[in-house]
């Protein structure tokens, strides 16, 4: 019966010490990304290193800085990002020499972070309206406030807000609204979604639509 005893005490603290935590993180809009965001830079990755520096492993990626579109204010010029090595720790993995990629993070004490969590995106794989929004277009409607819907009815509560319904309609990520539209602030503070890919889209829709 003593034997049975501890192999169970033995059991239920094996399973107490197995790691349960993974990364989970919530769908964001890119708009939302690019304004939540310290630093958002178009880089190169041309090395990394494993850093042993604390209870996890850090990893050290060399990028080459193509273009910075926010953060001018933290840091000049990007050369190194860190991230958590283990992914169940929302590292991210960037692949070496090879693409161009679209970093979002955080920056603290002189360094960027990122992670799973953050938007990291290879260049070319971004579609022609999310490449402008990074450019200029999400910066105008930081003001704003992307409303995800997850289940209908839905409905906007304010006038600074924007229904995101790519929930509904797209199983994968990105849906639709996240690859051609920006929540911009109109006037009077109104926010809407604005797509502006071609002469013939143009135009500026209310925030129900598409």
């Amino acid at each position: 019966m003593k034997r049975c005893v501890v192999f169970s005490f033995l059991l239920t603290v094996l399973q107490i010490c197995q790691p349960t935590d993974a990364c989970s993180c919530a769908m964001s809009h890119p708009q939302d990304a690019y304004c939540h965001s310290e630093i958002v830079i178009r880089a190169k990755v041309v090395g990394k290193k494993l850093l042993n520096d604390g209870p996890f492993g850090t990893l050290r990626y060399t990028v080459k800085q193509m273009k910075m579109y926010k953060g001018f204010e933290k840091i000049q010029h990007v050369q190194y990002i860190y991230t958590h090595d283990s992914e169940s720790m929302c590292g991210v993995k960037f692949d070496i020499n090879k693409y161009q990629y679209l970093i979002t993070g955080r920056v603290h004490d002189g360094k960027v972070y990122t992670g799973l969590c953050n938007f990291n995106e290879r260049w070319e794989l971004l579609s022609l309206a999310q490449k402008k929004g990074i450019n200029h277009r999400y910066q105008l409607g930081c003001n704003c406030r992307i409303k995800p819907c997850h289940y209908l009815p839905c409905f906007v509560t304010s006038k600074n807000e924007c229904l995101w319904t790519d929930m509904l309609s797209y199983f994968g990520y990105p849906g639709y609204q996240s690859r051609n539209y920006a929540c911009i602030q109109q006037k009077e503070g109104y926010c809407s979604w604005y797509r502006g890919t071609t002469t013939r889209d143009k135009v500026t829709i209310n925030t129900t639509d598409p």
